[in-house]
């Protein structure tokens, strides 16, 4: 397996249905989407909700064989409330994914594997987090994606986290957010060489919204625009971007190529609904900026 991902798995509730999602789980799928064989560790309970999640999982043949199962916790759940372009989570806590368990096999497939992709919001229980750290100690790669949902993250859990990244993936805002506690400078470029330099973090992707990404690499910033669509929503686009990139990164392309892809992944998953639409890449690969 070249690829795991580890974290939530939940559904998304919104307004007027609900969706698979969980950024691990999102990354997870849209690399199997693009013929990037990945599997996902994460905890669900043994209600009807992580079936459903379970059993979608193997319709679009993702490896669920490192999944948990929690007869105690329910599955994840996020409420979703759109504001705008924006939207709102309120995620559910506790939940079975609060309480993933390492263990032999699990500590024996990640060191195996090329890359390990892990989000921040996992770490806000101490069974998990505790987890989490025991499988960065043998991973190969690490690709930490941060995701700050107030009140789910603590300053010293993401400290421990940037030290571990390979590759680091964070919107601006949270760029902002972060380098702020460190550093009163404005400039983006600084801030996004500062992380660099200060976590010794070779690769950081910055997600811009509707303006675009940019890439930092080898000491060279890359940037480009995005792609413009019509947004159905935006649950998941950031996760897209990431698989979109590692999908590229993995296979050795050249910087603002996997930058480029990941743009497209990340704006078409935004102009459908829900996290994870079915799609063929040839789909992505006509989008046009």
């Amino acid at each position: 397996m070249n690829t795991i991902c580890f974290g939530e798995i939940l559904w998304d509730i919104l307004p007027q249905e609900k969706v698979p999602g969980g950024a691990p789980m999102n990354v997870c799928y849209h690399l199997n989407q693009l013929g990037q064989g990945a599997a996902i560790i994460s905890k669900t309970g043994t209600d009807e909700n992580g079936k459903g999640l379970l059993a979608f999982l193997q319709q679009h043949r993702v490896d669920i064989s490192l999944v948990q199962t929690d007869e105690r916790q329910a599955t994840g759940t996020v409420i979703a409330t759109q504001k705008g372009n924006e939207m709102e989570y309120d995620i559910v806590q506790p939940v079975a994914w609060d309480f993933i368990d390492v263990t032999e096999q699990l500590l024996d497939k990640v060191s195996q594997a090329s890359y390990f992709v892990c989000g921040s919001l996992v770490a806000r229980s101490e069974h998990s987090r505790s987890t989490l750290y025991r499988l960065l100690d043998v991973a190969k790669k690490k690709v930490i994606d941060i995701n700050l949902r107030p009140p789910h993250y603590q300053k010293d859990t993401l400290e421990y986290l940037l030290k571990q990244a390979d590759i680091l993936k964070l919107n601006d805002h949270e760029l902002t957010l972060i380098a702020g506690w460190y550093i009163s400078e404005t400039d983006f470029e600084k801030q996004v060489t500062f992380l660099s330099d200060q976590f010794s973090i070779p690769t950081i992707i910055i997600t811009k919204g509707a303006n675009g990404a940019a890439l930092y690499h080898s000491h060279t910033f890359h940037y480009h625009n995005g792609y413009k669509v019509t947004v159905a929503d935006t649950i998941g686009s950031g996760d897209a971007f990431l698989a979109g990139f590692l999908s590229r990164h993995i296979t050795n392309n050249a910087p603002e190529v996997s930058l480029e892809f990941a743009c497209k992944l990340g704006a078409f998953v935004a102009s459908q609904k829900g996290a994870c639409p079915p799609y063929d890449a040839r789909e992505v690969e006509k989008l046009t900026s």
